[in-house]
C-alpha cells in the first residue's frame, strides 16, 4: 500500500557500527514520503559532499540512501522511493536479495581476497562454469573475470585483436561501451563521457546503427545492416577488422531496439570475413530483456560476450565469455587483474545467477513488459511529445520530442524525471540527445509497486500535454 504523508515519518535509518548485524525487518515495499525531496538529512550530506567529493562525480538522486530492498530505496530522512533504475540494471534480483547477502556473508567469513592469479579458488571456476552454460551457443567456452563492464569490453577487444592479428574495431553510432580510454573511443556521445578527455585510442571506426524511429521510412534491419557493412568495407576493409562490437539493444544511446534482421546480418557478415562478433550485454544481459541474453531474441550467437551489471547481484564484477579457441589464443598472463573475479563478488554472482534460473526472472521481465508497454503506448497516443515507446522485457524507453517533429526534447525528459522524483519514484534518462526516459525496474518488483510507480509516471507524462 502506498502512503504519501508529510507527518508521522518512518523512523529514519541510523548508522551502525561496522561489523554489527542489521537489526531491522525487511524494507516495506511501498512508496512513502516523510519529507520533501530532498529532506534535511540529505541536504546536510550534500553539503558535506561538496567539500570532499570531486565535482565531476554527479548523482541523479538528490537524496542519500540508507537502506535498499527489493524495488524500494529508503533515504536517510525515512522516505521510501520506488526504484525504476536498479542501479543502472545492476540490482536485477532486487537490492539486498537475501540469497546474495547470505552467500556474501559466508564467503567473507572464509576469505575476502587472495588474487586468482596468485592463489586460485573454486568460486571463480564455478562461476565460469555457469557462464559457459548460460551464454548463447553450445560450443566450448572459456571466461575471464574482471571488475566492470568497461573492463569486460576492453578485454574483449584485446582478445579479438590477439586472436585475429588485426587491429581495427567497428562500433555503432549511439553506442556506449564505458569510460576507459579505449571504451571512450568506442562510445559515441561526447558529453559527458568524452569531452575534454582525449586523445583517445586509435583504430576505432563508427558505422550507423539501426534506429527505426530515425531511419528512412521503411528501412528494414537487413538494409540497415547493409548500410553499416558498406561503410565498414569501404572505409576500413573487412580484412583489417578484428571485431565488431555491438549492444543488442542500444543502452545509453536511447534503449533503441534494432529492426529485425539487423543483428543477424551483421553477425553473418562478421563470420564470413573472420571478424570476431562481440555482443556487449553489459546492460542487456541476465534476463533484463525477457531472455537470459538479448542476443537470443533473434538467435544470434556471439563469438564473445561482455558481461557485468546484473551478473553480481550488486557487487562489482564483469566477465568476457566466448569461444574457447579465441579466448585461449591469448598468452599466459595476458588476461587478468588484481581484483578480477574477487571471491566475494563471485559468491554474489553464483547466488544471483541461481536466482535468475530458479525464479524465472526472464519470465518476470516479460511480465513487466506486458504490464507496462501497452499502458505506456496508450499514454503516448494522448501525449504528442512522446515520439515512441519501445524496449524489451524490463528495459523500456520513452523518447520525447517537440510535438509534431522528431526534434529531441531533453528538457521534457528532465521534467518527467523530476516530477517522478518529487512523488517518490526514481526514473533515469538516457539517449544521444538526453531525451529518453528509461525504465529498468528490478525484475522482482511487486505488481502493486510497479503499478503505483506507473501511476506516478503517467501523471508526469500527461503533464507534458
Amino acid at each position: 500500500m502506498t502512503t504519501v504523508s508529510a507527518s508521522s515519518p518512518t523512523p529514519p535509518s541510523t548508522p551502525r557500527e561496522p561489523g554489527t548485524p542489521h537489526p531491522r525487518p525487511p524494507l516495506e515495499q511501498s512508496r512513502h514520503l516523510a519529507t520533501a525531496i530532498p529532506g534535511p538529512r540529505s541536504l546536510a550530506l550534500a553539503a558535506r559532499r561538496a567539500t570532499v567529493v570531486a565535482a565531476g562525480v554527479s548523482s541523479t538522486l538528490p537524496v542519500y540512501v540508507a537502506r535498499a530492498g527489493g524495488a524500494v530505496l529508503e533515504d536517510v530522512d525515512g522516505n521510501r522511493l520506488v526504484d525504476l533504475g536498479s542501479g543502472i540494471a545492476v540490482t536485477s534480483v532486487g537490492a539486498s536479495a537475501p540469497e546474495v547477502v547470505a552467500a556474501v556473508s559466508e564467503q567473507v567469513a572464509d576469505f575476502t581476497h587472495t588474487c586468482f592469479m596468485v592463489s586460485p579458488y573454486e568460486e571463480y571456476v564455478a562461476l565460469c562454469e555457469v557462464l559457459a552454460r548460460l551464454t548463447p551457443g553450445t560450443h566450448a567456452k572459456r571466461s575471464v573475470l574482471v571488475n566492470s563492464g568497461a573492463e569486460a569490453v576492453e578485454n574483449a577487444v584485446k582478445i579479438a585483436r590477439r586472436a585475429t592479428g588485426r587491429d581495427a574495431v567497428v562500433v555503432l553510432d549511439h553506442a556506449y561501451h564505458g569510460r576507459t580510454n579505449l571504451t571512450m573511443a568506442m562510445t559515441a556521445r561526447a558529453m559527458p563521457y568524452k569531452t575534454g578527455f582525449g586523445p583517445f585510442a586509435g583504430e576505432v571506426y563508427r558505422v550507423p546503427a539501426s534506429y527505426p524511429l530515425r531511419d528512412p521510412d521503411g528501412m528494414t534491419g537487413a538494409q540497415a545492416a547493409a548500410r553499416a557493412i558498406d561503410i565498414a568495407q569501404r572505409q576500413v576493409g573487412a580484412d583489417r577488422i578484428a571485431a565488431v562490437v555491438v549492444e543488442p539493444i542500444l543502452g545509453e544511446g536511447g534503449f533503441v531496439v534494432p529492426a529485425p534482421g539487423f543483428l543477424p546480418a551483421l553477425a553473418a557478415w562478421a563470420r564470413e570475413n573472420g571478424i570476431v562478433f562481440v555482443a556487449d550485454e553489459v546492460q542487456t544481459g541476465f534476463a533484463r530483456t525477457g531472455a537470459m541474453f538479448a542476443s537470443e531474441h533473434e538467435g544470434v550467437v556471439p563469438d564473445l560476450v561482455a558481461l557485468a551489471k546484473g551478473i553480481g547481484g550488486g557487487l562489482p564484477l564483469g566477465a568476457v565469455t566466448g569461444r574457447a579457441e579465441l579466448m585461449d589464443a591469448v598468452h599466459a598472463g595476458g588476461l587478468g587483474g588484481t581484483y578480477g573475479g574477487n571471491p566475494v563478488a563471485c559468491a554474489a554472482a553464483l547466488a544471483a545467477t541461481a536466482l535468475y534460473e530458479r525464479d524465472d526472472l526472464a519470465g518476470a521481465a516479460r511480465a513487466i513488459e506486458d504490464r507496462a508497454l501497452g499502458r505506456l503506448r496508450d499514454i503516448a497516443a494522448d501525449v504528442p511529445a512522446i515520439a515512441e515507446v519501445r524496449g524489451r522485457g524490463a528495459m523500456l524507453g520513452i523518447e520525447l520530442v517537440r510535438p509534431g517533429t522528431l526534434e529531441p526534447d531533453k528538457d521534457a525528459a528532465g521534467a518527467v524525471a523530476r516530477a517522478c522524483l518529487a512523488a517518490g519514484v526514481l526514473v533515469l534518462t538516457c539517449g544521444t540527445w538526453g531525451n529518453v526516459v528509461r525504465l529498468l525496474p528490478p525484475l522482482v518488483i511487486e505488481t502493486s509497486v510497479l503499478d503505483d510507480a506507473l501511476d506516478v509516471l503517467e501523471r508526469a507524462l500527461r503533464g507534458l500535454a
